[in-house]
């Protein structure tokens, strides 16, 4: 197949929506011939071949840091990305168009699919549709909840990351397509060795809690160092890797509480390293308020982590309470707090836990998740080539099941 994929973050640019779509794509590399169009910024090449994919870019000008888009940049992405895609239909003729982020991309992937009269299998990432911690969320604007139906219903497919994912379509949007939920999934770590706790400063003795991601409202890390503060144990250790716009207010509210020496703030951190460090960990935490799937998840289980998070998400699908770890009620951060408690006390129970994530998190590597999309793209194509109309399409979404 030749496969034309839309998003508008990919990396380096972006977080974990683009790194589930270059692990996909790099893997149907293997077999298949597979472009992305995504966005260009901050000095990046307009094209490149990536792992054996042709990475082209759109300039849209207005990207200013690569872990977190602004709403200009990711404005400009629909003008730019179109006038880019149109370009590369000319040259080339595609087989399907995977577009990832109903917002932004929705429109570019929407628009090429029109152009080529090609199938158009959109993949919703979570916090395209609905996140909590943002006033600007779409669910919560009826012209963009009518734009997004309206992009919903075009598509010859829908694929959501998770159940959460695709009740939250379904709730807000469009409660006649089912869509079709494929897992996300992680490369298996090549890393196998921790990192040195001498290096980082840290003894053998202490407890180390370990976080990732950017340092966003949803993500709220201000909890989490409450919580460190609430254990009044100074062998405990939060360790946060990622950067972000809330980053100055987190080490802030650390002062303020008098854990400069507890709350680690690591930054941006290279893929091996990050793994080395999620295996030098005691147990993986997270108070984020919303994740459409939550592949850090999957990271900190793949290295032997228990995990304690709250119930509200796509990490639902696959993490189990007092058995990955504990899934605590959203905001209930007393029992969140209880919890961590528990596990810090007991290590038999933190590697017992770790070891049967470990087994768990073995059907969620990337290889799974690319042949899934694969029979999903062949799958389009045969409905689109069935018909050309927008009304078929939005049956044929209907009798799909999650």
């Amino acid at each position: 197949m030749r496969i034309l994929f839309c998003n508008y973050e990919y990396p380096p640019l972006g977080g974990g929506g683009g790194v589930i779509n270059a692990l996909i794509a790099q893997e149907l590399a293997k077999h298949h011939e597979v472009t992305v169009l995504t966005s260009q910024g901050l000095g990046l090449p307009r094209e490149r071949i990536e792992d054996g994919v042709k990475v082209v870019r759109a300039p849209v000008f207005f990207r200013k840091q690569e872990a977190v888009a602004n709403l200009h940049s990711m404005l400009a992405f629909i003008p730019m990305g179109i006038k880019t895609g149109h370009r590369l239909l000319k040259s080339n003729h595609y087989d399907v168009i995977n577009t990832h982020f109903v917002l932004p991309t929705g429109p570019v992937g929407d628009a090429l699919a029109s152009m080529g009269k090609i199938p158009n299998v959109l993949s919703l990432h979570g916090g395209d549709l609905y996140d909590p911690s943002k006033s600007l969320s779409p669910h919560r604007h009826p012209l963009l909840r009518s734009w997004i139906r309206w992009l919903l219903r075009r598509a010859d497919v829908v694929v959501g990351q998770s159940r959460n994912t695709l009740e939250n379509m379904r709730r807000f949007y469009t409660p006649e397509i089912g869509g079709c939920r494929i897992p996300l999934a992680i490369q298996e770590p090549r890393v196998k060795e921790p990192a040195s706790r001498e290096r980082y400063g840290f003894d053998e003795d202490d407890i180390l809690l370990v976080t990732v991601g950017r340092l966003v409202a949803r993500k709220n890390i201000t909890q989490l160092i409450e919580m460190v503060e609430a254990v009044a144990n100074k062998r405990v250790r939060l360790l946060i890797m990622g950067s972000g716009p809330q980053e100055q207010l987190l080490r802030e509210e650390a002062r303020k509480r008098q854990l400069e020496d507890q709350i680690i703030f690591l930054g941006f951190v290279e893929e091996d390293e990050k793994f080395r460090i999620l295996r030098m960990s005691d147990m993986y935490v997270s108070t984020s308020q919303h994740e459409g799937f939550g592949l850090v998840f999957l990271e900190a289980m793949a290295c032997g982590l228990p995990v304690v998070c709250y119930d509200h998400g796509g990490q639902t699908d696959f993490l189990r309470d007092d058995e990955t770890g504990y899934l605590v009620e959203l905001n209930n951060l007393d029992l969140f707090k209880e919890r961590c408690q528990l596990l810090i006390k007991n290590a038999p129970l933190r590697r017992q836990m770790g070891d049967k994530n470990k087994s768990r998190v073995e059907e969620f590597y990337i290889d799974r998740c690319a042949l899934k999309y694969e029979g999903i793209f062949k799958e389009a194509m045969a409905i689109h080539a069935g018909t050309q109309s927008a009304g078929h399409r939005v049956w044929s979404m209907q009798k799909r099941t999650v």
